[in-house]
């Protein structure tokens, strides 16, 4: 009775010890996130941009709250392909391959911080930019399979859109 109970113990001992299994991931969840990585910090590039300019105040904050959250994100993305043994950085033709969807115009950024015109330059720029990751996200939640990213894809496109409206708002409010 004794070795059955030591048996049990050893074995319940061994079970909470084991490693947990993380759920198994596709090549479109890797795909998706290695994209993500440089769309969120070209995301982070435009909202610094806001910093230094004369916007309304309701636009400043989500910028400064776009920042800090897709940086938070970028930690997040690149842990889960750590832990699946992937590469932070997509193949160069990554791109063709996950709906052929462009990085913002690098030239229009640049641009950007030059405008004499900057808040609606800006806000057009910006939705754009998160009407992309929107559609990227639609392709990880239909074709991906690790449960995680599949919400967090989910929550991106309610987020973004959310985003996208509120920008459509402050646009509107400009003469």
């Amino acid at each position: 009775m004794k070795r059955a109970f030591a048996l049990g113990l050893l074995l319940l001992a061994a079970a909470c010890s084991a490693p947990e299994t993380e759920a198994p991931a596709n090549s479109e969840d890797v795909m998706f996130l290695q994209m993500m990585i440089p769309h969120h910090r070209q995301g982070i590039e435009i909202v610094k941009q806001a910093r230094a300019k004369p916007v309304q105040d309701q636009l400043k904050v989500m910028a400064m709250a776009i920042e800090s959250t897709q940086g938070d994100e970028v930690k997040k993305m690149m842990e889960w392909l750590r832990s699946w043994d992937q590469p932070t950085v997509a193949p160069s033709s990554a791109h063709d391959h996950h709906g052929g969807m462009p990085e913002t115009d690098r030239e229009k950024i640049e641009r950007l911080a030059k405008s004499k015109n900057f808040e609606p330059d800006f806000l057009n720029l910006l939705i754009a930019h998160q009407d992309d990751a929107i559609q990227m996200a639609k392709i990880e939640t239909m074709n991906g399979i690790n449960p995680d990213v599949k919400q967090w894809a989910d929550q991106i496109s309610k987020s973004r859109k959310a985003q996208i409206d509120q920008m459509m708002t402050l646009l509107k409010k400009k003469p």
